[in-house]
Order: C-alpha cells, then sequence, then structure tokens
C-alpha cells in the first residue's frame, strides 16, 4: 500500500478503510489531501482483495470542513476556482461514484461545504448523533461545488435545495436522516462498531452486482423509463455471467446461505 502524509489507509477482511488526518485544520481540503483521497479511490478500486471502502477521519469534531482557504492566501499563488475543481474536486467525486465497490461515509463531526459533498458522494453514509452536514458556501459569497448542485436537489428536491444552499445552515443529523441525506444515526461511541458491521456485510456480498447498480444509479436521474429498462438488461447480462451470480442461485435452489467471492 502506498505512503500518504494526509490520510491514513488500511486494508482487513477486504475492507479497504481511508481516514482522513488534518486534524490541525479541522480536516479541510488541501490539494495534497485531495490528491492523496483521489490516490487511495484508485488503489481500492484496482485491489481485488478490497470489497468496500470506509471513507471517514480523525477526531469527532469535524469529518471535513470545506476547502483549506489559507492554503492559497498563505502561498499568495489563489488558483482560479474553476481550475482546481477541474483538476483535484471532481476527480476524487467521480472516483467515489465510479468505483466499482460501495463506499461508506463513516460522519464523525461536521460536513460543510465540499466536505459535505464528498460524504453526499458516498454510497452510504452513517452518522453520529454530534455529526452534521453545511452547505457553507453561501456564507463566503460562493456557490456550491463538488458535486453539491447535483446531489442534493436529487435527495431532497429543489425546494428544500435551496434552502439548504441559500442559508448555508448547519442541518444535525437528525434532521439529514428524515431528509433522506443519511442513512443511519447512532451514538458516537457506536460509529465505528456499526460501520463494522455493514461494512463486513457489504465485503460479503456480490461485488461485481453492486458495482452494477452504482452506474445504474448514477444513469438513472438524467436517463427515461426506456433508457433504464434497456441498462437493466445490459447490466442483468453482466451480471448473469458472475461466478458470484452463479453461487447465488445454486445457494437458493439448496436453501443454503451464498458465500460471495465478489467475482
Amino acid at each position: 500500500m502506498p505512503t500518504f502524509e494526509n490520510i491514513i489507509t488500511t486494508k482487513q477482511s477486504g475492507i479497504y478503510t481511508i481516514k482522513i488526518n488534518r486534524p490541525e485544520s479541522h480536516n479541510a481540503l488541501s490539494k495534497a489531501l485531495l490528491t492523496e483521497l483521489r490516490k487511495a479511490i484508485l488503489e481500492a478500486e484496482n485491489d481485488s482483495e478490497v470489497r468496500v471502502v470506509i471513507l471517514t477521519a480523525v477526531g469527532t469534531k469535524a469529518f471535513c470542513s470545506g476547502a483549506d482557504l489559507k492554503e492559497g492566501l498563505a502561498s499568495g499563488q489563489m488558483t482560479k476556482m474553476s481550475e482546481s475543481l477541474t483538476n483535484f474536486y471532481n476527480p476524487l467525486i467521480t472516483g467515489i461514484r465510479e468505483i466499482g465497490k460501495p463506499v461508506i461515509c463513516a460522519l464523525n463531526g461536521i460536513a460543510a461545504g465540499a466536505g459535505c459533498s464528498i460524504a453526499l458522494a458516498c454510497d452510504m453514509v452513517i452518522a453520529s448523533e454530534t455529526a452534521s452536514l453545511s452547505q457553507i458556501f453561501i456564507k463566503i459569497g460562493l456557490v456550491p461545488d463538488a458535486g453539491s448542485s447535483y446531489f442534493l436537489p436529487k435527495i431532497v428536491g429543489d425546494k428544500k435545495a435551496f434552502e439548504l444552499f441559500t442559508t448555508g445552515r448547519i442541518i444535525a443529523a437528525d434532521e439529514c436522516l428524515e431528509l433522506g441525506l443519511i442513512n443511519e444515526v447512532v451514538k458516537p461511541e457506536n460509529l465505528e462498531e456499526r460501520v463494522i458491521e455493514v461494512a463486513n456485510f457489504y465485503a460479503n456480498s456480490p461485488t461485481k452486482a453492486i458495482g452494477l447498480i452504482k452506474k445504474m444509479i448514477n444513469k438513472s436521474g438524467n436517463s427515461t423509463l426506456e433508457e433504464m429498462l434497456m441498462l437493466e438488461a445490459e447490466n442483468q447480462d453482466i451480471a448473469s455471467l458472475t461466478n458470484d451470480a452463479g453461487e447465488g442461485i445454486m445457494a437458493f435452489l439448496q436453501k443454503r446461505k451464498a458465500e460471495f467471492k465478489g467475482k
């Protein structure tokens, strides 16, 4: 596994954990951190032993406070924002969405701005009771980026998205759950245990089929019914030829639990 400076990565029993490690800046997103996150996602994608990814951060206060605004000011080189988004933020978001394995966000604290975008890009979000989300962009006169303008309206609808975008207010974990922004809320001391429990479920699931399901979800918002019916048929052909499909069907007929290998 590669060595990183801004993240901590571990691999065990098919679970690849990526932990943001910039507590001094509330885990703010520097260019180096974004580059390392993208490399870690690629590492997980290309490792056949990896069946599921956990994305989290050190500490209990912040998952990610958004872009590190001090980075550009300190260097005296404020990059054009579109270039920064295109070169650093967007590749990470597309990487999370396109990896053919489930990505679970263990939301340990606040996720603001692009940090919120990263959480929304994950397939599942399990949050501590003390965690929260915020579309804080408006507070500094900016618009949502890193995919938030795509994910948020799909989840909560246009009117609620407008409210959350234009107020930038902090959304507590319970409200996030009610709005469908996250999947589950647990006590802070139970977060790691619960996430590992869910990750173990996916580490023993038919990984190829899950990857195809992600592709279908990615397409569904911008496709017609006819296009989705065709995509379902195409992907069902692919899934049916996997070893896991053969095992699953045989286990069903034999009335036993399937043993999926992710192949």
